[in-house]
């Protein structure tokens, strides 16, 4: 990868980093109601497969999913506005945190219930094999999902018919609170289940956005060549606890320490001094943009209350069923 290619992915990356801090700034300055669950340090994930994927290719990610929406294309003043509930949102006020959607960019939302999206990314798949379209669909989710009837469900059909969905695990060593190598009879929760359905199963440093953009290119090729699915368990790290409610004092501070020091940032950043590339433009444009952005939001027009009953089935659907 060239200096210009990975410095555009590091302002990308940087830019979800900035977003997700104002956010977290926002929600202890009382601007963002309910709660929030940051993906600091899992940056490289969302922002390298993003790179290698289509526009039109489809993602779907878990309630931590601030970084897939911004990676896919969505803006940090949508999404702050999202946050603290403005009609300019991303879903207009009626998603918040956990369910920001950008269906214009592929990103078909992220899903506050564990796992359950990753059957709806194996329906994606087979829309997109009925219609020959070679779109591929990318479920990201994280090593708890693993423990989950529908992650097995999931992969046993997407097996069966062979289709081009990709299954990205972020695992970040801890479910909610507790060590997923506690509950796990395998060492990789996701990567080492693959071969039980017989696809590929590969471990990736979810870190290297570099490492990545290659790995998600290739099995992205291999699902559009009607090889079918693969699964990826990217190992990261989130920064900060769970969610805002948590403050994580059951990790290790030495195991702390060791994640910091390789934060994805700081890899790019190095390799760019490797290519010669200074970053120092790219961390201005950024700081610039999410300041601008918080303002916007923070002034933005709360939502009309006759749009509450729109965009849903108040039947749960009846009628469309039917």
């Amino acid at each position: 990868m060239d200096a210009t290619e990975l410095l555009s992915l590091y302002e990308r990356m940087a830019l979800i980093r900035r977003t997700e801090k104002a956010a977290h700034d926002l929600f202890m300055s009382g601007h963002v109601k309910g709660t929030t669950h940051l993906a600091a340090g899992h940056e490289a994930i969302a922002v390298g497969a993003s790179a290698a994927l289509r526009p039109d290719d489809y993602v779907f990610a878990t309630y931590r999913g601030h970084h897939h929406a911004l990676a896919r294309g969505a803006t940090p003043e949508e999404c702050l506005a999202e946050l603290m509930s403005r009609a300019t949102g991303l879903c207009r006020a009626k998603g918040g945190s956990m369910h920001l959607t950008k269906a214009s960019a592929g990103m078909l939302g992220s899903y506050a219930i564990v796992g359950a999206h990753l059957p709806m990314a194996v329906g994606a798949a087979w829309s997109a094999r009925l219609r020959e379209t070679e779109q591929i669909a990318v479920a990201f989710f994280g090593d708890g999902a693993t423990n989950i009837g529908a992650f097995h469900e999931a992969l046993n059909l997407a097996a069966v018919w062979k289709l081009p969905v990709l299954f990205v695990c972020e695992n970040n060593l801890y479910m909610e609170y507790t060590p997923i190598s506690e509950v796990t009879a395998v060492a990789r929760p996701a990567a080492d289940r693959a071969s039980a359905y017989g696809i590929p199963g590969e471990v990736v440093d979810g870190n290297d956005v570099v490492l990545v953009r290659k790995t998600v290119a290739g099995l992205a090729d291999r699902a559009r060549a009607g090889k079918g699915p693969a699964v990826l368990e990217a190992l990261t790290y989130r920064h900060f606890g769970h969610s805002r409610a948590d403050p994580a004092t059951y990790r290790p501070a030495e195991e702390v320490e060791r994640w910091l020091k390789h934060d994805p940032l700081d890899l790019a950043r190095a390799r760019l001094e490797t290519l010669g590339a200074d970053t120092a433009e790219a961390d201005a444009r950024v700081e610039k943009t999410v300041e601008a952005a918080v303002e916007t939001a923070k002034n933005a027009p709360a939502p009309d209350p006759g749009e509450a009953l729109t965009d849903v089935w108040a039947d749960g659907g009846a009628a469309w069923r039917t």
